[in-house]
């Protein structure tokens, strides 16, 4: 039987860790790396048995390839905090490992909690995420924070869903949107991309017109509008924000 080791990187997650951790039953060994939080995160996921690893935030991506470096096992399940493997997608991964793996790397569906209500048009579902893979065939790419596994090698499909519960309120929803539109426009900067008010005023009418409207996220009800809304909000802070990094680096010269 093929052994898992399970990785989540964690700060300020004592509200989710918990509920996480204890969806991960069925794995060998569970490793947190935790970015100095302030509450109580790590002292509840070495409660549950988990290897906690101390590590000030070296950026999404950095800092999930860490914790697939410091597992044991070859076979890695990475999560989020804020996530939790279903009974669906546990008896998946279970019957999966009995017998000799076929591909290298394993995509699996996630949905997403908001707002009162699993979303499941606007674009975020199925969502297919790549959380399972042997780590000598793949690693953690991307750009931050919109970090992906890279895969060199085979990738198949597994049922049942990853659960996602991804704001804890509105409220949280607004900060993170502002919080990534901050990381995104500093990785445009740095990539010499020039900023454009015809992207400025197009990227968010376009961005609100292919969530609600194109992926159909007028099927989640109001949620879905507030939803399209948010990302459309999300594209505008981003360019906007390209715009204030070149003007003051302008205003430096």
């Amino acid at each position: 039987m093929t052994k898992i080791s399970a990785t989540i990187i964690t700060y300020n997650e004592e509200k989710n860790i918990k509920r996480c951790i204890e969806s991960l039953d069925f794995v060998d060994e569970i490793v947190v790396v935790d970015s100095l939080s302030s509450d109580n995160t790590s002292t509840i996921a070495k409660e549950l048995g988990a290897k906690v690893i101390e590590q000030k935030f070296l950026g999404h991506i950095d800092q999930k390839q860490l914790a697939v470096e410091s597992a044991k096992h070859d076979w890695i399940l990475s999560l989020d905090a804020d996530e939790e493997v279903s009974p669906e997608l546990k008896a998946s991964i279970v019957e999966l490992i009995k017998k000799p793996l076929e591909y290298d790397a394993y995509e699996m569906k996630r949905v997403s909690f908001h707002l009162g209500r699993w979303i499941r048009h606007g674009g975020w579902y199925p969502d297919k995420k790549i959380r399972l893979f042997n780590r000598q065939k793949a690693y953690w790419g991307g750009y931050n924070p919109h970090d992906k596994v890279i895969v060199n090698g085979k990738i198949g499909m597994l049922d049942g869903d990853l659960k996602h519960y991804v704001f804890t309120d509105l409220r949280h929803n607004i900060d993170t949107n502002n919080s990534y539109s901050s990381i995104m426009a500093e990785d445009l900067y740095k990539k010499g991309k020039k900023f454009s008010y015809l992207k400025l005023f197009f990227k968010p009418v376009g961005k609100f017109l292919e969530v609600y409207i194109y992926k159909r996220g007028f099927l989640d009800g109001t949620a879905g509008f507030i939803i399209a809304v948010g990302a459309s909000y999300s594209m505008f802070l981003k360019f906007a924000k390209l715009w204030e990094l070149e003007r003051v680096k302008k205003e430096q010269v």
